[in-house]
């Protein structure tokens, strides 16, 4: 099983404390360019992570070779963290498949809309979350996993 996550602040203490028990995964990917080239990012976010769960770290073009080398050798289901839209996209459109994804938080910011307590929207995440609707992608707006579904994005 896959858990795909859009979360702005990737690895912290919701993601260890309720989506790790709730998916049973033993593999966290952080798919964030960003984070893949910076080692102190990486173990700053590994710190969080408790021993018996594997994390590794790729860029969003590497993530569907991430993904195959951690599935040949893990048992258990993977958490994949992205921390924006935009990057679950492009991660999309280089041939990472997937059938539903979990939109959990992602920050206020200026010229965006609040949809839920922990989720405010621009433009073109409204555009990117509609481009997954068409694709057949369930869109799963829960912060944590006892959280009712708070939206039901038109």
């Amino acid at each position: 099983m896959q858990w795909v996550r859009i979360d702005n602040r990737l690895v912290h203490g919701q993601i260890i404390e309720t989506w790790l028990p709730y998916t049973h995964a033993k593999h966290i990917i952080v798919a964030n360019d960003a984070v893949a080239g910076d080692d102190l990012q990486q173990q700053i976010m590994s710190l969080a992570i408790p021993q018996s769960v594997a994390c590794s770290f790729s860029t969003v073009a590497g993530l569907s070779g991430k993904i195959m080398s951690v599935s040949d050798g893990a048992s258990g289901g993977v958490i994949i963290l992205f921390s924006s839209c935009a990057d679950v996209r492009r991660a999309l459109d280089a041939g990472f498949k997937f059938n539903s994804i979990n939109i959990g938080n992602i920050h206020y910011g200026p010229g965006k809309k609040q949809i839920s307590p922990s989720v405010a929207l621009s433009s073109d995440d409204e555009s990117c979350l509609q481009y997954f609707k068409g694709q057949g992608i369930e869109l799963d707006f829960r912060c944590v996993p006892n959280d009712p579904v708070q939206v039901r994005f038109a």
